[in-house]
């Protein structure tokens, strides 16, 4: 497993975090206390990929090409979220219908766990040519979620031919057992913040992060998005993916491009969109690479 300098997507880069911000630098803030409350009560019922809030997002800006020895963190709400996968509309990128409004009440989340995962089982075949990047999926013990579930929603992110595998340079496999390039673990909110702590990245129990070759992702992120996304959770699911395993290919933050343009799937959303429109894909349904000026 490739080890990798930490990225934050709230903050500023060391080496370039995607969502969470390095230790000592920045606290939560009014943005994430905004977050939660919106999370609570507009995302209530949304089960079981990083996004970003409404009016927010998540993502890296960087260079394009392949993995480094560095290891990046950020929303994807992404991812974004890994919320795929119909054409998008003119306006937006979805990946997947809007699923509408549900009246469940809202998923218990615990705020920490073991810390212990257990991993999808089988294997995946190849999608996309290009170097093969193996990944695995991993959920946390004790999390109401069903590992088998979770790996098809990545696997279907990232085969979709709005991802990563436009480009022509990467191909995923997802495997159970023997070598991977990275995982894919969806975990308690304390859970991510003790593994991207290790890394000096502060996650504020909110965020997702990418770091020695773990791609965490929130609990709380995958099960209600931020507000932006709210009833399109699959949607920020991808984001979360496409965002994380974008740093994890070399991608850095990218800003938005134009008022009216779909927001690049590198851009951090969850720190508003700027006049961008919401979009979890970083390449469009032509083929052409959606980004914007770089954050440094």
């Amino acid at each position: 497993m490739t080890t990798r300098t930490a990225r934050s997507s709230g903050g500023r880069r060391r080496h370039g975090p995607s969502h969470a911000v390095p230790r000592g630098r920045q606290g939560r803030g009014p943005v994430w206390g905004a977050v939660a409350a919106l999370a609570v009560l507009g995302a209530a019922g949304f089960v079981a990929v990083d996004g970003s809030p409404a009016g927010t997002g998540a993502a890296h800006a960087g260079a394009r090409g392949g993995p480094t020895e560095r290891a990046r963190s950020g929303l994807l709400g992404g991812t974004g979220t890994a919320h795929r996968s119909p054409s998008p509309a003119p306006a937006t990128t979805s990946a997947s219908p809007s699923p509408s409004p549900s009246t469940s009440p809202t998923p218990e989340i615990p705020a920490t766990g073991p810390g212990t995962f257990a991993t999808a089982p089988g294997d995946s075949t190849r999608v996309g040519s290009g170097r093969l990047l193996r990944f695995r999926v991993d959920v946390e013990n004790g999390i109401d979620l069903s590992t088998a579930d979770v790996a098809r929603q990545v696997e279907r992110i990232l085969a979709d031919p709005r991802g990563w595998t436009a480009g022509g340079n990467s191909a995923f496999q997802r495997v159970s057992s023997g070598p991977a390039d990275f995982v894919v673990r969806v975990a308690t909110p304390g859970t991510v913040d003790r593994i991207c702590g290790r890394y000096g990245l502060d996650t504020g129990g909110e965020v997702n992060c990418d770091v020695g070759g773990q791609v965490m992702v929130n609990l709380k992120r995958w099960l209600l998005a931020t507000p932006v996304y709210a009833h399109r959770v699959k949607d920020y699911r991808a984001l979360i993916i496409n965002h994380e395993v974008g740093h994890f290919l070399g991608h850095g933050h990218v800003g938005c491009p134009g008022a009216g343009q779909p927001a690049p799937v590198m851009m951090q959303q969850i720190k508003g969109m700027h006049g961008c429109l919401p979009n979890v894909w970083p390449y469009d349904a032509k083929g052409r690479y959606l980004t914007g000026p770089a954050v440094t």
